[in-house]
């Protein structure tokens, strides 16, 4: 193996680097490649999808479509600075290593913890600290160790989300990598430009020295970057206490569901966004609001995706997928696939008492202005329609 070598501008000293690839799966991927990225060593990181049966998958399939794969992140680190050891040791203090398909409240097999690499030379490494692991705890380990078989890179929105969104939901605490950092003597982080990084790569290195994170995907949901969750903070829940109204409380603190056909907004078409009732975070948009007759409010998708999040429901000897908001974390309701074939096929089931309706016309008043541009279709659409529900239009 021939390191890449750089030169260092601030000390004008050639500085070997040992640059590697490995892959790493431990529940929602935004916490861990957040992590992962306060580590000295480490390179470049992105987030992704890895070892499913299909090609190029979207979010949406991952979480519906039963493709296979994980939710992973590609680092390429120095070795010289951070070994694979090490590496995996900072990796395992982010995960329970013993659950299946879970981490913290993510459910589900793309959440599973699993270790691919792209070097044979990795595996007697992996399985020594695997075994030294493995001692520390009485139930069986489940972490899967397998070759990297395709990586996909996630949407542009899911890269680096922690540092768009700070108040993005983490069931990691990332800071605890500058305290492992700390207790392992690891030195300062290596900061490369990609012209160093792609430069000085030998014919005769094997192909994980010269492996290349991958270019993200361009595919963006409509209000993505728009909505920030850092500007939306949770009230301690003395405050919410007193300010929701019991049905409000039962149903976002305590994923309660309240009784069809009861709530405020189920028969209701005007123009505006529905406003998570803890937060005041945007979640959904009376755009993408139809009549299911189920008898809660249906919207076939959020005002963006990263606005909520998607849990597994095992409640009532069940199977469903809850849906969650981002920055307050309140239940909502749940997602089912019999949604309106022509606008995506899903259908978002959530309790009006969730929710808050803020009308077109109080946008500014209420400091949601920056969303305006989201309905420039939307009278001409309603016009088309006869202002009936998006389900009267098929």
């Amino acid at each position: 193996m021939v390191p890449e070598r750089i030169t260092n501008e601030e000390d004008d000293l050639d500085t070997p680097i040992d640059r590697h690839v490995m892959y790493l799966a431990g529940g929602c991927f935004w916490g861990l490649e957040a992590y992962l990225k306060r580590l000295p060593g480490v390179l470049e990181t992105q987030v992704g999808y890895a070892n499913g049966t299909t090609e190029s998958p979207s979010y949406r399939d991952v979480c519906y479509g039963n493709t296979g794969h994980a939710e992973t992140v590609a680092v390429a680190y120095d070795r010289t600075v951070l070994p694979t050891e090490l590496l995996l040791e900072a990796f395992f203090t982010t995960i329970d290593p013993t659950s299946v398909n879970r981490q913290g409240n993510d459910r589900g097999t793309q959440y599973r913890s699993g270790i691919y690499y792209a070097d044979m030379h990795d595996v007697p490494i992996i399985e020594t600290e695997l075994r030294d692991l493995q001692e520390t705890y009485d139930e069986p380990l489940a972490i899967e160790v397998e070759p990297i078989d395709g990586f996909f890179p996630a949407e542009e929105y899911h890269q680096d989300y922690l540092d768009k969104n700070p108040g993005g939901y983490c069931h990691i605490n990332v800071r605890s990598a500058d305290e492992f950092a700390r207790e392992h003597g690891l030195g300062n982080r290596v900061f490369l430009t990609p012209e160093q990084l792609a430069s000085g790569i030998s014919d005769n290195a094997d192909p994980a020295d010269s492996a290349q994170i991958p270019e993200p995907s361009t595919e963006e949901p409509t209000a993505d970057g728009m909505i920030d969750a850092s500007a939306y903070h949770k009230p301690p829940d003395t405050e919410l206490k007193a300010s929701l109204s019991d049905i409000a409380y039962k149903v976002t603190q305590e994923s309660e569901t309240e009784r069809p056909f009861t709530g405020e907004y189920t028969r209701t078409f005007d123009k505006g966004i529905y406003v998570d009732i803890t937060t005041g975070e945007p979640l959904f948009s009376s755009i993408d609001k139809f009549e299911s007759g189920c008898g809660w409010p249906s919207f076939t998708s959020p005002i963006a995706e990263e606005v909520v999040t998607e849990h597994l429901d095992t409640s009532f000897n069940t199977l469903r997928t809850e849906i969650r908001s981002r920055a307050g974390d309140a239940h909502l309701g749940h997602v089912f696939p019999d949604g309106p074939a022509e606008a995506g096929g899903m259908r978002y089931c959530i309790n009006s008492a969730a929710l808050r309706f803020i009308p077109y016309d109080e946008l500014d008043s209420q400091g949601y202005g920056y969303l305006k541009p989201l309905f420039e279709d939307f009278e001409e659409e309603r016009e088309l329609a006869d202002a009936e529900p998006l389900s009267s239009r098929a």
